[in-house]
């Protein structure tokens, strides 16, 4: 049975954690369908916006389910569960589309590597945010000493993975973590949400990929794929491409 949903409406995708039994915490099964999601996404240009948000009120995302971990080797535990999850956590960072993560209650572990994966995030006044491994003898693996390095202070990092400190609504939008606070997060991210979607699409991505290429996310497949787009544009590319059909030699125009 699914536990993670895509469900697209027009312009707008909601992605919804749908394991409310564990607290929404990810499976590996999760991850192959979350994996598919982000891929779906990419195929759908009718989709201008998406929005990550998980059932129930008790946590936004628990992180990792331990018993879907806690029996594997050391070897697969690197190479399956913390390599794959790091994988699929990178797909959905790097969407072409702009993302907002409703964190309607806690976000812990894996959880809140997730919310730092989207663009955006509206917490709910009475949520927390934490980095809880070390607790169970473990570190973060799906980019919580990384991408939440590039998003937070280190001295607060240090706070939350070392010392197991949480960090509270307030502070988490003092430290521009959160972008919004809301007594219904869903409902803001909705409303960002339509005014994304009356934006120019192009200008968005073009826009995240500039902005991923400057923080260091992928800055490679971004700084390529921004010159992929420049070059795709061109006459002389066009010319290449005729050329090359028509077996002759190109005359490119330089333009």
């Amino acid at each position: 049975m699914s536990a993670v949903h895509l469900r697209i409406e027009g312009a707008l995708a909601r992605i919804v954690l749908d394991n409310q039994g564990k607290l929404n915490a990810f499976t590996p099964a999760m991850l192959t369908e979350l994996e598919g999601h982000c891929a779906t996404l990419e195929r759908s240009p009718e989709v201008r916006c998406v929005i990550l948000q998980s059932t129930g009120d008790r946590a936004f995302c628990a992180g990792a389910d331990i018993k879907a971990w806690a029996a594997l080797s050391p070897f697969d535990f690197a190479r399956h569960w913390v390599r794959e999850g790091h994988r699929v956590f990178d797909r959905l960072a790097r969407l072409s589309k702009p993302t907002i993560a409703v964190i309607q209650a806690h976000a812990f572990g894996g959880g809140l590597e997730l919310a730092a994966c989207c663009d955006i995030r509206v917490m709910a006044p009475g949520a927390t945010l934490a980095l809880p491994e070390a607790q169970v003898g473990i570190v973060p693996g799906w980019s919580g000493t990384q991408r939440l390095a590039r998003l937070l202070p280190e001295a607060v990092l240090k706070e939350m993975a070392l010392f197991g400190r949480r960090l509270d609504t307030a502070r988490a939008q003092a430290l521009g973590f959160v972008a919004e606070v809301a007594d219904d997060p869903l409902a803001v991210s909705e409303a960002i949400a339509a005014g994304l979607a009356k934006a120019s699409p192009r200008a968005l991505e073009v826009a995240k990929y500039q902005i991923h290429a400057a923080v260091g996310e992928d800055r490679s497949a971004m700084i390529e794929a921004l010159g992929g787009g420049m070059i795709g544009a061109s006459a002389d590319k066009a010319e290449g491409v005729a050329a090359f059909a028509e077996k002759r030699k190109p005359e490119f125009p330089g333009s």
